[in-house]
């Protein structure tokens, strides 16, 4: 039994590895998206859209304190070739190559590989942002035996929550599920049991989805070594922070531009989707949500049938929102229907035309006028990273 526990642990560590450089590689191409290292490009006549330079990439990550030297970097890039994150835009390198040579991430072009392990860990990581953002209690700090452990759950209320979520129809496959994730290490007994039984038992999530990641932890083959940063790229961007507290740029529809605290939340129990703060990555930092303006920003409150009536002083937008590496910038509250509480001004959403006390009519085509802002947080964080929404703001005469 100790044999087959020790061969288990060893696969979990290699797949953590992997799913460490998936994340990495993930945020990598939202920061490069964001600042533009990665746009169309023409050679011969050709246009290869979604590229980048491998030359200039090498450049980049020196300007960002990202690599130490260009050796270094060449070898953090060829990591996310290796492992089929990114590509030369023929397939004819496979070797990285400090060049003007087109390189393209394959989630740009649709070439990434779904293989087993990979889906599992789509899995695992849809499930975690599911359970951080619900209203759900199910992932927090508990204690056993004296010793305090985070993002822990009880496998059989885990169970329940799958059951009654819709991601299984019976308790057997919800038990064949978690026993998946432990087999690839994104969970695991906090005793480091080997094998997951729907019982009392405490487990916890080992792959944290939401740390923000360095690209030199690529070159370390224990990534569970590194300790959790509490940088999140799930949030506003912070204007200044200390051990206490965060502040936020809000905008007002007249452009008025005002401060708004912020302050830590000092449980991982606390559910990122209850402050309504929105990530950009499908993917990806353990920082303890924020909670951003209490007190609503509304004149007054209306109900969908106010906002629909013919005359009413109403005018409907479409926003297209592409979010970056740090997030999409905004904040919803209320329900029924939501309004936007809090815009970064340096954000993708001030960038669409998103302003505070807008409603939120849809996201992606879903009607959400009846709905409240967790159900809309959900909606944005399991989507894709561009969201199209409708809003209604008030005509100034």
């Amino acid at each position: 039994m100790e044999g087959v526990g020790n061969a288990m642990q060893k696969k979990a560590v290699g797949f953590e590895h992997m799913a460490e450089v998936l994340i990495a590689g993930e945020q990598l191409r939202l920061r490069l998206h964001e600042e533009k290292v990665i746009k169309d490009r023409r050679y011969h006549l050709r246009t290869y859209p979604n590229c980048f330079v491998a030359k200039e990439l090498i450049d980049w990550l020196l300007d960002h304190k990202d690599a130490t030297d260009r050796s270094t970097a060449i070898k953090l890039i060829q990591k996310l070739l290796d492992n089929s994150i990114i590509h030369h835009v023929c397939d004819e390198h496979k070797e990285f190559k400090d060049a003007k040579v087109f390189y393209r991430f394959r989630k740009d072009d649709g070439t990434f590989p779904l293989d087993s392990e990979v889906r599992v860990f789509t899995r695992g990581q849809r499930l975690y942002e599911k359970l951080m953002n619900s209203e759900s209690l199910l992932m927090q700090i508990r204690e056993e035996e004296g010793e305090k452990y985070q993002r822990t759950f009880v496998a059989c209320e885990l169970i329940d929550w799958l059951m009654q979520e819709g991601e299984v129809a019976t308790r057997s496959e919800g038990e064949q599920l978690c026993c998946r994730l432990l087999d690839h290490g994104i969970i695991q007994h906090v005793a480091n049991k080997p094998h997951f039984v729907d019982s009392n038992l405490l487990y916890q999530f080992r792959t944290n989805f939401r740390r923000r990641r360095r690209l030199l932890e690529l070159l370390s083959e224990n990534p569970a070594s590194v300790p959790d940063s509490h940088e999140s790229p799930f949030c506003l961007r912070k204007q200044n922070s200390d051990n206490s507290n965060i502040s936020f740029l809000s905008v007002s529809p007249t452009k008025e531009i005002k401060i708004v605290s912020a302050v830590r939340r000092s449980s991982m129990s606390s559910s990122c989707g209850s402050s309504g703060y929105y990530s950009s990555s499908p993917t990806l930092s353990s920082s303890p949500p924020v909670m951003c303006n209490p007190k609503s920003v509304l004149k007054k409150a209306l109900t969908p049938e106010e906002l629909l009536t013919p005359g009413a002083p109403y005018m409907k937008r479409a926003l297209t929102i592409v979010g970056d590496a740090v997030g999409w910038g905004f904040v919803v509250r209320g329900g029924k229907p939501c309004h936007i509480q809090a815009v970064d001004p340096s954000g993708p959403a001030a960038a669409s035309g998103m302003k505070v006390r807008q409603f939120i009519v849809s996201v992606n085509g879903l009607n959400v006028l009846h709905v409240d802002y967790r159900t809309v947080s959900n909606l944005i964080l399991t989507g894709p990273r561009t969201i199209v929404m409708e809003v209604m703001e008030e005509m100034n005469f």
